[in-house]
């Protein structure tokens, strides 16, 4: 489209994947236009600007429109949907991020054990030394940085579980960006059981910037997955339910959920929703991670005062004295919601010779399945004695919820 209409000028902005015009951009006022130009607006010389090269390129482009978005009800859908267009574009670079390592060492390693565990922090503080002290490893351990520049695994054994731990190499600054083989290390982080965040007593300041760095990389540290429901249809366009005042609108909700590619079906939102919740319940490249923060070389307790950091629990250790070892190696095993329950053998009587490690919210069906698939199809009672047993050998549901110290035995 072309013509004159005085001195304004008229910049269109759309992308080489969509004909739709998203915006125009007029003496630094911006117009959503969701489906092309509207035919009310005076025609003029337009521009049409193709997408940017790279995703940072495209990023940049839609912040720098962002900002000069007047914010009204009108625009609240437009804006919605551009800051959905950047939390994609995001979740774009993490979903490449196992895939341009650019040759070097693997960081590929198979999940063994009950749980497997990524040790966090920056260069030089103290988790290959951890690693030592948990594990029969033997991390390379040097006073200087990056000694770790793979990832090295170790078994830990408490209690009836096995614990994997995995010593990766240090999370720096611009690690989401791919600075230091940043990529790959977050990479690793994603698919843990449980991370732990540490640095040491002279940097705690470096915490609050790893934990960007994960959040950068669709890593939610500590959080429940969003409540929301998606009920996807073949057609009829979106229905938005909730019993909740929100503070999004309807429509703002809809832009967003097209924006996911969910063109069709019923949105339920079970919580107050914010922007960055509704980005994550709609996005498949979030990971929802418990973590424990670890203060390294406290060698002297009156040390810990020394610093300031919000945080549910930090563990102070010294990994190199070993001292808070033992109680970081019980918070792992707390957090990860570990219970011990002992399987009974038909006809024997019941003792602790057998056990297995589940974990909370876990039921007996999970237990048959984890001993095998044709074992749980095989088995159509189940009996319980000790901790949850209302009598010795009752006989209960297969989606009973185990218990610490649960014994059972299957028919």
């Amino acid at each position: 489209m072309g013509a004159s209409g005085g001195n304004m000028n008229l910049l269109l902005l759309c992308t080489r994947e969509e004909s739709n015009l998203y915006f125009l951009f007029r003496r630094q006022i911006l117009y959503p236009l969701s489906y092309g130009c509207s035919s009310t607006l005076p025609r003029v010389n337009c521009t049409i600007i193709p997408q940017m090269q790279t995703i940072d390129e495209q990023i940049e482009a839609i912040q720098v429109i962002l900002r000069k978005t007047p914010h009204h009800k009108g625009t609240n859908g437009f804006i919605g949907a551009m800051r959905a267009k950047i939390a994609r574009l995001k979740d774009k670079q993490t979903e490449s991020s196992g895939k341009s390592g650019g040759g070097g060492a693997s960081f590929s390693v198979k999940k063994q054990g009950d749980a497997t565990v990524v040790l966090i922090g920056p260069p030089s503080s103290g988790k290959s030394t951890l690693i030592n002290r948990l594990t029969n490893t033997e991390s390379k351990v040097a006073p200087y940085a990056f000694t770790t520049v793979t990832v090295i695994p170790g078994m830990l054994k408490h209690k009836e579980a096995y614990i994997q731990i995995l010593d990766i190499p240090g999370l720096i600054e611009g690690a989401k960006e791919g600075k230091g083989r940043g990529r790959e290390v977050l990479s690793v982080a994603r698919g843990a059981d449980l991370l732990v965040v540490m640095t040491d007593i002279e940097r705690v300041n470096l915490i609050p910037k790893m934990l960007a760095e994960l959040e950068g990389a669709g890593i939610r540290i500590n959080r429940s997955k969003p409540n929301v429901t998606v009920e996807r249809r073949a057609e009829g366009g979106l229905d938005i339910a909730s019993n909740l005042r929100q503070e999004i609108d309807e429509e703002t909700v809809k832009e967003i959920a097209r924006e996911y590619g969910i063109k069709n079906g019923i949105i339920t939102l079970k919580e107050n929703i914010s922007y960055d919740r509704l980005f994550d319940a709609f996005s498949e490249s979030r990971v929802y991670i418990p973590t424990i923060f670890v203060i390294n070389k406290v060698d002297d307790p009156s040390e810990s005062k020394r610093y300031r950091f919000k945080s549910s629990h930090i563990l102070n250790i010294s990994a190199g004295r070993g001292t808070g070892i033992r109680e970081l190696i019980d918070e792992v095993w707390n957090t990860l919601r570990f219970v011990t329950v002992y399987l009974i053998k038909p006809y024997e009587e019941p003792d602790f010779g057998d056990p297995i490690v589940m974990k909370l919210g876990d039921t007996l069906k999970d237990v048959a399945e984890k001993i095998g698939d044709e074992f749980a199809e095989s088995k159509k009672l189940v009996k319980i004695w000790g901790t949850g047993a209302k009598f010795p050998g009752q006989e209960v549901s297969f989606e009973t919820k185990v218990l610490d110290g649960m014994q059972i035995r299957f028919l």
